[in-house]
């Protein structure tokens, strides 16, 4: 149970740190969760540096790797915060906490701009990645 505790806190901390600016400032609107992204959409997310990568639909998310291209199909909890969205659950005995914020994100490896960020929490490691829906896609750079 503690372990639990922890992700769930290490991902409130995730999602409540992108959401920067003056906290006198907040709205009504700017209390209700997170809402770009229904809970029927499928999110892709990927990162470099290493390589990772995968899907979430639902309580359903697969998580890949160069050495695992057919992937770890794991279940995860849901969270919308204020500022994105959460989902956390176990990998290889491992705690694993993903956090969707919105902002543009690219993977430095391609011209893709991706409308969200992905920051992922391996048990002690922190990886970041970009996400996309099929709704809100990535889009290419202008290469002049």
């Amino acid at each position: 149970m503690i372990g639990k505790l922890a992700s769930v806190t290490a991902l409130a901390l995730m999602l409540g740190s992108c959401t920067g600016g003056d906290a006198s400032r907040i709205t009504e609107e700017d209390s209700q969760p997170f809402g770009e992204i229904g809970e029927d959409e499928t999110i892709q997310f990927a990162g470099t540096e290493p390589f990772w990568g995968g899907e979430v639909t639902g309580n359903t998310l697969s998580y890949t790797t160069p050495e695992n291209l057919a992937g770890t199909v794991i279940e995860v909890r849901r969270f919308a915060g204020m500022n994105g969205l959460g989902y956390s659950g176990e990998l290889d005995g491992m705690s694993f906490d993903l956090a969707i914020t919105p902002g543009d994100c690219s993977d430095r490896m391609s011209d893709r701009i991706y409308p969200y960020t992905a920051t992922l929490r391996l048990g002690d490691e922190t990886r970041n990645g970009c996400a996309f829906t099929q709704a809100q896609p990535f889009t290419k750079t202008e290469i002049p």
